[in-house]
C-alpha cells in the first residue's frame, strides 16, 4: 500500500484512539473497585486493631489516598446502590436486603453505563444484590462479564441451594456454573481472567466479595493463624476468630490481584479502590476505632468505613490522610471526572454525591457544607418517618430527630447535646422534612421482573422477594427448610400475551425433590464451618432457633395470577405443581400457595415461569 493510501488508515486509527482513549496515549485508567462485606472501620490492622491479621491491606493503605470520615448506609444493598448510582438509597429505590425493595430502580443510569460509553470493558464479579431477575441482573445493567451468586448472601433463598462458599455453584452471565475452591478465591481469579481478556481495551471491575459476612466456612490454616491469641479476653471469641480469618484471606487474595497488576504492567495506571458496605458485624467485641455501634446502628459504628484510592500514574500514591466529610454517592462523580467518562446517550438522574477529584489530587482542602441523610428500615414495606433516621454533617449527627452528637468533640457519641444546641436540632429537623416530603418514599412502585421478552425465557421467585404480608421471615435456605409460615405476592411484568408456564415448588430446581420430603444435605465439604450450627438439614447455616426440619403433607397447590385462582392436587412423588395460564399482557401480581391436609395454607417458596 503506498504512502498516501496509507495515510486516512493511520489517521482513523489515530482518531478512534483519540475519541477512546483521550489524547495521544493519555489512556483512560483502568479501575477496580473492591467492596467487602460486613467489614468495619476497625477490622484492619492499620487502623490500630490490635489482632486482625491484614499485611496487603495495610501496604495498600500506606499508599493510598484515605478517606478517614467515609460514610456509607448501615446496610448493604442500600450501600451498593448508592455506589453505582450517585445517588442516596432513599432516592434510588433501595430501601431494605430483601423482599424485592432491594432491586435497584431501572430508570437509573449506574457506573459500568459511564464505562461503557466510555469504550471500557465491564466486569462484575461476587456479590450484586441488587435483583435477582431480568431486567435486575449485572448482565442487564451495564456489565460485559458477570460471576456471582443469587440476590443476597450466601444461603439466602434466591442462593443456588447448599453453597457454602466452599465448591459452589454460582451464575456466570445467566447460566450456573460448578467452581472449585474457596468463593474469595474464585471471584478474584475471575476478575484476573477478565483483565488478561481486555488486552489493550481499559477495564472497570466491580469486585464485591461476599466475605467477612456469615456463613463462614473456614479452613484450618486460615483461623490457626490467631492461635496465638488470648482468647479469655474476648467476647465470642470462636466467632471474631472466624470472622478475621476470612478478612486474612480477602486480604491474601489482594496482594495476590496487586502482584498480578504489577507483573503484567497495568499497576501504575489502574485506580485501586477498597471499601466496605457498613459497620463491621462480627469484630466490635475486639476493636472498633473508638466508635459507638455496628452493622445496622445508625451510630457512626454502623456507616462510617475505609476507603482507600490509590493510582500511581495520577499521583494518588503517597499515602495521605484526608480528614473531610465524604460518603459512597461521591465515588460515581469522582470516577467521571478522574477517567473522564462520558455520559451515555440516555443521560443520568442528578447526583447526590459530589466531585471529590480536586481534593484527592491536593487541588483543594475542603468539600462543600453537606447533609447525608440516611435511614435504616431493613424488612420494613412501608416507610416510617423519623425511625432510625440519620441527618450528619461534617460537625452534627442528628438520630432520631432528638439526639444530636457534636461529633468531632464526641466520636463515641456517648453525649446528648439536643437540649444545648436547639438551633441545630431545628435546622437539621428542617433538612429531614424537606427529604422526606421531596421523596415520598411511600409511593415508589414495585420493582417488577419481566418475563416473555427477547431470549428471558424463565424468571425465578422465591421468598426473599416477596412483597410480605406477615412478618414471619423467609429470606434463607434454613427457612424455608424448616418450613416457616409466611406468604406474599410477586408482582410481575408479562412482556406479551400468551400462554405461560407456571412450575410451583417448596425446593428450587437444583434439588428437584418432593415437594413432601425432608431434604438431607447433599454437600459436606471437608472445610470448618462455624457461625452456625452444621447439621443434616441446615447446609451449615443452622435452623431457626426453636424449629426443625420438616417436611410439610401438602395435598394442593393453587395459583393466584390477579383475580385468577387455578389448583392442582399434589402426591408424595410430586416434585411441583405445573400450570398453564393464559395471561394478557401486563403486569400482575402472582401468589402461590402450599395446602396441606389440615386446610392449612402457605406460600410456596419457589416459583418458575416461562414463555
Amino acid at each position: 500500500m503506498s504512502r498516501h493510501k496509507l495515510l486516512p488508515v493511520v489517521l482513523f486509527l489515530f482518531l478512534f484512539n483519540f475519541m477512546v482513549h483521550g489524547k495521544g496515549d493519555n489512556r483512560r485508567p483502568n479501575v477496580i473497585l473492591i467492596l467487602t462485606d460486613d467489614q468495619g472501620y476497625g477490622d484492619l490492622a492499620c487502623h490500630g486493631n490490635p489482632i486482625i491479621k491484614t499485611p496487603n491491606l495495610d501496604k495498600l493503605h500506606g499508599e493510598a489516598i484515605r478517606l478517614t470520615d467515609f460514610h456509607v448506609n448501615p446496610f448493604c444493598s442500600p450501600t451498593r446502590s448508592a455506589f453505582m448510582t450517585g445517588r442516596l438509597s432513599d432516592r434510588n429505590h433501595v430501601r431494605s436486603t430483601v423482599y424485592a425493595r432491594n432491586h435497584l430502580n431501572i430508570q437509573e443510569t449506574i457506573m459500568p453505563e459511564f464505562f461503557k460509553a466510555s469504550g471500557y470493558r465491564t466486569g462484575q464479579f461476587g456479590k450484586w444484590h441488587l435483583g435477582h431477575n431480568y431486567p435486575y441482573r449485572p448482565m442487564d445493567r451495564g456489565f460485559d462479564s458477570w460471576v456471582g451468586h443469587g440476590d443476597g448472601g450466601t444461603g439466602s433463598a434466591s442462593d443456588y441451594w447448599g453453597n457454602d462458599r466452599m465448591n459452589d455453584t454460582y451464575i456466570r452471565n445467566g447460566k450456573l456454573e460448578k467452581f472449585e475452591g474457596f468463593g474469595t478465591d474464585n471471584f478474584f481469579n475471575e476478575a484476573m481472567d477478565f483483565i488478561k481478556e481486555s488486552k489493550k481495551k481499559p477495564f472497570f471491575i466491580y469486585l464485591a466479595t461476599n466475605v467477612p459476612h456469615k456463613p463462614w466456612n473456614v479452613k484450618k490454616e486460615w483461623y490457626d493463624a490467631y492461635d496465638d491469641i488470648d482468647s479469655t479476653k474476648y467476647k465470642k471469641w470462636l466467632e471474631v476468630r472466624d470472622f478475621y480469618a476470612t478478612i486474612t484471606n480477602l486480604d491474601k487474595n489482594i496482594g495476590r490481584l496487586r502482584k498480578f497488576l504489577k507483573d503484567n504492567g497495568l499497576d501504575e495506571n489502574t485506580i485501586v479502590i477498597f471499601s466496605t458496605d457498613n459497620g463491621t458485624s462480627g469484630g466490635s467485641t475486639v476493636f472498633n476505632a473508638g466508635m459507638r455501634g455496628r452493622k445496622g446502628s445508625m451510630f457512626d459504628g454502623g456507616h462510617r468505613v475505609p476507603l482507600f484510592i490509590h493510582w500511581p500514574k495520577g499521583n494518588l500514591d503517597k499515602g495521605k490522610d484526608i480528614t473531610e466529610f465524604t460518603a459512597h454517592v461521591d465515588i460515581l462523580p469522582t470516577l467521571i471526572d478522574l477517567c473522564d467518562l462520558k455520559t451515555p446517550k440516555k443521560g443520568h438522574l442528578k447526583f447526590d454525591g459530589v466531585n471529590l477529584a480536586p481534593l484527592v489530587k491536593g487541588e483543594q482542602d475542603t468539600v462543600q457544607d453537606r447533609y447525608l441523610i440516611m435511614h435504616q428500615q431493613n424488612t420494613i414495606e412501608v416507610p416510617i418517618k423519623n425511625r432510625n433516621s440519620l441527618v450528619a454533617t461534617k460537625q452534627w449527627r442528628l438520630l432520631d430527630r432528638d439526639k444530636l452528637y457534636k461529633i468531632k468533640d464526641d466520636p463515641s457519641q456517648q453525649n446528648n447535646v439536643a437540649e444545648k444546641y436547639p438551633e441545630i436540632v431545628k435546622l437539621l429537623n428542617e433538612v429531614y422534612d424537606k427529604h422526606w416530603d421531596e421523596l415520598d418514599m411511600k409511593s415508589y412502585p414495585y420493582p417488577l421482573a419481566v418475563v416473555g421478552k427477547g431470549k428471558n425465557n424463565e424468571i425465578e421467585l422465591v421468598p426473599d422477594g416477596w412483597i410480605r404480608d406477615t412478618k414471619n421471615n423467609t429470606w434463607d435456605q434454613s427457612q424455608v427448610n424448616a418450613g416457616v409460615l409466611g406468604s406474599g405476592f410477586w408482582p410481575v411484568k408479562f412482556a406479551k400475551s400468551g400462554m405461560y408456564k407456571f412450575d410451583v415448588r417448596r425446593w428450587p430446581k437444583e434439588l428437584n425433590q418432593p415437594i413432601n420430603r425432608i431434604v438431607l444435605d447433599p454437600k459436606q465439604t471437608d472445610v470448618y464451618r462455624h457461625g452456625n450450627p452444621v447439621d443434616d438439614y441446615g447446609y451449615g447455616r443452622g435452623l431457626v432457633k426453636g424449629k426443625v426440619a420438616k417436611p410439610l403433607p401438602v395435598v394442593k397447590v393453587q395459583l393466584v395470577i390477579g383475580d385468577e385462582i387455578v389448583e392442582k392436587e399434589v402426591n408424595n412423588k410430586d416434585n411441583c405443581a405445573a400450570f398453564k395460564v393464559n395471561i394478557p399482557k401486563g403486569v400482575s401480581n402472582v401468589r402461590a400457595w402450599l395446602i396441606d391436609r389440615n386446610g392449612d395454607k402457605r406460600g410456596a417458596y419457589y416459583v418458575y415461569i416461562s414463555k
